[in-house]
């Protein structure tokens, strides 16, 4: 969980560092749940069963994701810099290198780990004959929050630690940096990885941008009263979010890949903006999946409830109130997610583009943004209401009659 860190030295004095948070975590959605939803869809369809075939793909994959993670971290770090001097009204250039280092590094190691866990883990589904698309993106989103938090704490303390020496920070950018031409090279190998690398940024950088707005509202409310707690909540239903429509995603995905060709969309899937009932309600396969992956969110957040009361009970709201807001806001932050991966889907298949690159960083981004934004919305209702429940209970022993 994220408490434990945001109370570090760093995350206090470089405030900043909370905005980053959203859209580094959000890295796992935009690389290493659709590298996990791309080698899935290439171990269902074949494509990873000739050995030297699966070396080229794999390699490929990987070095791709070093690319972009390099890149993206960059970028993370620009975003929540200028965020947060427009609202705050002023740029401080002290932390510029500080945070642009600490997300490089810990966006190249994040993607780096995550992603040679993801090849282990679909490789080994396709030899236990397990579908690959139900394992290698939740564990992607699951691992995927710990490892990049824990790797942003650790690094962003180092360089806190270090913060007097004048040559430390740019040396790690700049090296980083130079590595992006070999990590090309070697993604060359594959056309259909290269030509992602060429025009596949702008689903990843648009997701990134809409992660770091969620950075914000954390940001901004970590410190206020009412939103107490706050920072125990945000990676969970973000996460929880991002996992179940990644799964959905992956799997609709895989589906057009073996019922379709790019460009043309199965017969029964013709309409690109479904009618809600048709994507929950029908025996159609993306339908019972999407139904089932719904029936988990409140089992789900029960059971991290049930651990956040017990680690941390003292430190958030305990109301049934409470409970209720935030059992609906997961609701219906994975139903508008849910939907929009099929409508999404449909779009992307029918312009020959492929979901597992183009709708999960938009999906997961998105979550992100909702997630938080619920989130924030539950602790104030739940405040106004404890406030008002507060102000009665004092106001009857006044207005009492003598």
């Amino acid at each position: 969980m994220a408490h434990p860190f945001l109370h570090w030295p760093v995350f206090v004095e470089v405030k900043d560092l909370l905005t980053l948070v959203p859209p580094l975590v959000g890295l796992k959605g935009n690389l290493e749940m659709t590298l996990a939803s791309r080698l899935s869809t290439a171990a269902n369809t074949g494509q990873i069963d000739d050995p030297r075939e699966q070396h080229r793909v794999i390699s490929s994959n990987l070095a791709l994701i070093q690319v972009q993670a390099t890149v993206v971290g960059l970028l993370a770090a620009m975003a929540a810099l200028l965020l947060g001097a427009l609202s705050r009204g002023e740029l401080d250039f002290a932390k510029v290198e500080l945070l642009c280092a600490s997300s490089v590094i810990t966006a190249f190691l994040a993607a780096f780990a995550l992603g040679m866990l993801m090849v282990c883990i679909v490789m080994g589904a396709r030899k236990l004959g397990v579908n690959p698309d139900n394992i290698a993106t939740p564990i992607a989103a699951s691992l995927g929050d710990l490892i990049t938090l824990s790797i942003l704490a650790f690094i962003s303390s180092f360089f806190y630690k270090h913060k007097d020496s004048r040559y430390l920070t740019p040396l790690v950018c700049v090296g980083f940096m130079a590595l992006i031409p070999v990590w090309v090279l070697i993604a060359r190998q594959n056309p259909p990885i290269m030509k992602i690398l060429k025009f596949g940024w702008f689903p990843i950088i648009l997701a990134m941008m809409i992660s770091s707005f969620g950075g914000l509202i954390l940001n901004k409310t970590i410190s206020e009263e009412q939103y107490k707690g706050m920072a125990i909540f945000t990676p969970i239903i973000c996460g929880v979010g991002g996992n179940l429509v990644a799964i959905q995603t992956s799997r609709i995905s895989t589906y057009l890949h073996m019922w379709s060709t790019p460009g043309v969309l199965p017969l029964w899937m013709k309409k690109f903006w479904p009618n809600p009932c048709s994507t929950f309600c029908t025996s159609e396969i993306n339908s019972m999946s999407a139904r089932v992956l719904l029936f988990l969110v409140i089992p789900g957040h029960l059971i991290f409830l049930y651990i956040i009361y017990l680690v941390e009970g003292h430190s958030v709201p305990n109301s049934k109130t409470f409970v209720v807001f935030y059992l609906l806001a997961g609701l219906i932050q994975v139903t508008i997610l849910l939907y929009l991966a099929e409508v999404m889907a449909r779009l992307t298949w029918h312009q020959a583009l492929d979901p597992d690159n183009h709708c999960i960083p938009y999906l997961t981004g998105l979550g992100d943004l909702l997630g938080t934004g619920l989130l924030a919305l539950c602790f104030l209702i739940s405040w106004l209401l404890r406030s008002e429940a507060e102000l009665d209970g004092i106001s009857e022993p006044v207005s009492a009659p003598p």
